[in-house]
């Protein structure tokens, strides 16, 4: 029997046209309605984000995640609609249910995964993901597996997965009708004018909707999510199969094609940073050479009786959980304390969100840029830069360096031995600790005890300086089955990372009774400081300020006397060195991206350029009291902030500050144009020594 030919209408009861286009269409609206019930578990689980933001806010957040859902949808029936052409492919359902089972599971898991990964970061996938995948893989799923549900996700995927394949199947035959007689012998055939016009019609039905809108310009942008006052409610409305997309272009893309773009001169950018940074008491060095090398000369009736220096880096030490800036609940005793003895910055912050960027940024003065996140894995963190280790080691210091776990972790030893540091003491170093985290390696409580102690017995015939850095308050939170302090509760449930912040906060007290006991105590300039803060109960601007907010605290002899007890100057971690080097006195020759904070001008309240992780190319600058965020692609915002026990921010409307944004564009590009010319650090990788 020859196959019967369908030329008519296209809506005869045996068309396979009308059959592929219901089973595309039942399939399209069994994405979006999984996509929207991740969007709604997503809610759900970080539910403590929602505060006061109106319902409507959330709605109109819905509204926006369903414009990025609709292009995930474009893109998985894409093969469905390209099957138009074909009256065999449209026939062919076996490899269509296979293709849209495959691409809902993968989706499926990313959204699962996601839960957690917000709740942790305040933030859609991102290159994060690809940064973790390139590290050691033993440590990274030892993290996921005592830190998260991992178990619970995966049974869920695999049911859910196995769900959707017996949907996808009913949709299959749901869509077909009976055909009279033998479906065997006779094969239905659409004329090719009517596939081509329905393929044609469904061509322009998904451009239109994976562009999310009819306006000339271009399409659908993660900005365009951003439409209400709740940053929570903004980041709900995105999709983080496209976001994560975005970063695999980003991170996989040409190399460097994330870096920041000129906007200006350089000759203008220059003079501009400089404008920045350099204060009456710098003097320019090699000007055509250097951005911002100079001589500094510390009055010295602003230097304190030090010779010592001891930095300690504290994990996830995020300023809304700190006592002594406002925060309730008792998480930081210890700090709160010893704050009462020295200076306290109420308006620092971390010059990234990941714990690298708060290295590189606090020890070798060097801003976090886009395109360099991860600095201290890339080329140019072979480069010489301009922190202690050149500083100190050219002043003949000893060194120290303290850490919990691995220092091949996010190539800490490379890095800082090819600064100049010499000493480490690590993960293996440790014998019978007190507890050691089967992920990352021991407690707080091991690391500070063997920092006293090598302080105690291995230092001070000459100065030295030391970098001890924390690890405990860091996922997945495994502490001693013995606390030393009570669990946080919040809501009648236990908080772990507020536990495990408390208990940081507890081993950093024991460090001080121990190392107030010694010589060096009274000749040591102290600095303790977060690595990077955490995500709140509020998302303060699209930076997510509470993220960046850390506190910088200054313990040494006399420092009260001479500068007070408190600081609203605005500064972050690429400020620390300048401000040691201003305490220890002498001339120093450095190229530090950042300003002695208690030697600014008359009238001069500081100011910080930050970054989040990830490969965008968001970012900030802060003063006093605002910030101005700048998105790619997009203009930048204004907002008025305040910290505190209730953060808050208010957008400013109207034409930004020029100025200011002038001075973020002009640092960011002299610093990355200085950083691939390798001219950020000091002379020759080594600083002239102090003259006499």
């Amino acid at each position: 029997m020859t196959p019967t030919a369908v030329q008519g209408t296209p809506h005869t009861a045996s068309n396979p046209l009308r059959s592929q286009l219901l089973f595309t269409l039942y399939s399209a609206l069994a994405l979006l309605l999984m996509y929207t019930l991740l969007r709604v578990a997503l809610l759900v689980y970080n539910r403590e984000l929602i505060g006061d933001t109106p319902s409507a806010t959330f709605v109109e957040a819905f509204y926006n995640g369903l414009r990025f859902d609709l292009r995930v949808v474009v893109y998985a029936c894409a093969p469905l609609l390209i099957a138009l052409l074909s009256t065999r492919a449209m026939l062919a359902r076996s490899w269509q249910r296979i293709w849209l089972t495959m691409f809902a599971s993968i989706t499926l898991f990313l959204g699962l995964a996601e839960l957690d990964f917000y709740k942790e970061f305040h933030q859609r996938l991102n290159s994060l993901v690809f940064q973790y995948l390139q590290e050691d893989q033993a440590t990274v799923m030892s993290m996921l597996w005592n830190g998260f549900p991992v178990a619970r996700y995966l049974v869920a995927w695999f049911v859910i997965t196995g769900l959707l394949w017996w949907i996808f199947s009913r949709f299959d035959r749901a869509s077909r009708t009976k055909m009279p007689g033998d479906p065997r012998s006779a094969r239905p055939v659409v004329a090719w004018y009517w596939r081509v016009s329905v393929f044609l019609l469904c061509v322009l039905i998904a451009v239109i909707a994976a562009r999310g809108h009819l306006r000339q310009g271009p399409p659908l942008r993660w900005g365009d999510a951003y439409t209400t006052d709740s940053m929570f409610a903004n980041q709900l409305g995105l999709n983080s199969t496209l976001t994560l997309f975005t970063a695999a272009q980003a991170t996989f893309g040409a190399h460097r094609d994330n870096t920041w773009k000129s906007t200006m001169a350089d000759e203008q950018a220059r003079q501009i940073t400089r404008d920045m940074l350099l204060t009456p008491d710098d003097q320019l060095v090699d000007a055509d050479s250097a951005a911002i090398r100079r001589l500094y000369t510390p009055p010295s009736d602003k230097t304190l009786p030090i010779r010592n220096v001891v930095v300690i880096l504290m994990e996830s030490f995020a300023g809304h959980s700190v006592g002594a800036l406002g925060a309730p609940g008792n998480i930081t005793p210890n700090f709160d304390k010893l704050s009462r003895e020295g200076l306290l910055f109420d308006r620092f912050f971390s010059n990234g969100t990941h714990t690298h960027q708060g290295m590189f940024a606090t020890m070798a003065c060097f801003p976090n840029l886009p395109g360099f996140e991860y600095l201290m894995r890339t080329p140019e963190g072979a480069h010489k830069f301009s922190g202690l280790p050149q500083l100190l080691g050219a002043r003949g210091y000893d060194n120290l360096y303290v850490y919990n776990g691995n220092f091949q972790w996010d190539n800490q030893s490379g890095f800082f031995s090819n600064q100049g540091m010499t000493n480490f003491i690590g993960r293996e170093d440790f014998v019978d600790p007190v507890f050691m985290d089967p992920t990352w390696g021991v407690s707080d409580q091991d690391m500070f005890d063997r920092g006293a102690l090598e302080l105690k017995t291995n230092y001070g015939q000459k100065p030295f300086y030391a970098l001890l850095q924390t690890l405990s308050n860091h996922t997945p939170y495994a502490l001693p089955k013995d606390l030393p302090v009570q669990p946080v509760m919040i809501n009648g449930k236990e908080d772990l990372h507020r536990t495990a912040m408390r208990y940081s906060d507890w081993a950093l007290g024991q460090f001080f009774e121990k190392a107030r006991k010694e010589p060096y105590f009274n000749q040591t300039l102290f600095v303790v400081v977060g690595d990077h803060g955490f995500g709140g109960f509020d998302q303060v601007t699209e930076m997510d300020l509470q993220r960046f907010n850390v506190p910088l605290l200054l313990i040494a002899p006399g420092i009260q006397e001479k500068f007070g007890k408190i600081s609203h100057t605005v500064g972050t971690q690429i400020d620390i060195v300048p401000t040691i080097m201003g305490r220890l006195g002498g001339d120093v020759l450095h190229q530090c991206w950042g300003r002695d904070l208690l030697n600014l001008p008359e009238g001069d309240t500081g100011v910080g350029v930050i970054k989040p992780s990830g490969g965008d190319q968001t970012v900030a600058i802060v003063t006093a009291d605002q910030i101005l965020v700048q998105p790619k692609d997009f203009e930048p915002r204004m907002y008025r902030y305040q910290l505190g026990a209730k953060p808050t921010a208010t957008r400013i409307e109207g034409p930004v500050d020029e100025t200011l944004k002038k001075r973020l564009e002009g640092f960011l590009q002299t610093a990355t144009k200085s950083l691939l010319d390798n001219t950020a650090g000091v002379a020759d990788g080594m600083p002239d020594k102090p003259q006499p």
